[in-house]
């Protein structure tokens, strides 16, 4: 899959296991980033086929790169990762901003590869 993914969580371990799962996948670039600011700052360097991001992290909140994301006009695809429930505020506050979909921690691999499938369509590069 010619697919360019960026993943912002500030767990080096969950960062390892979703990039796992995306090379399984087929995925051929993963940017990391270990917290919103990172997340944002790799957001405006380059084109990403989709973004999986966590809600907690140290710095600018997942809200807060969701929300600067949509500010740009994109609608590349943004799974969050999170451990609360789909009733949550969070999750209805990332809803509001724009989130694409989410992930409930724990998520297993066929989870993640199954939205990665839904929603990552990735844009052919101009040669």
């Amino acid at each position: 899959m010619n697919a360019r993914v960026l993943v912002a969580d500030d767990s080096k371990v969950t960062r390892a296991i979703i990039s796992d799962v995306l090379h399984e996948c087929g995925v051929d670039e993963i940017v990391e980033a270990v917290d919103g600011t990172e997340a944002v700052a790799a957001f405006q360097e380059g084109r990403f086929d989709l973004i999986v991001l966590d809600w907690q992290m140290p710095g600018i909140c997942g809200l807060e790169v969701i929300e600067a994301i949509r500010g740009t006009g994109s609608d590349v695809p943004i799974l969050m990762v999170t451990a609360t429930g789909t009733k949550s505020e969070h999750v209805m506050h990332a809803v509001e901003a724009g989130v694409t979909d989410y992930l409930l921690k724990p998520f297993s691999p066929a989870t993640l590869r199954e939205k990665l499938e839904k929603y990552c369509r990735p844009t052919q590069s101009a040669e």
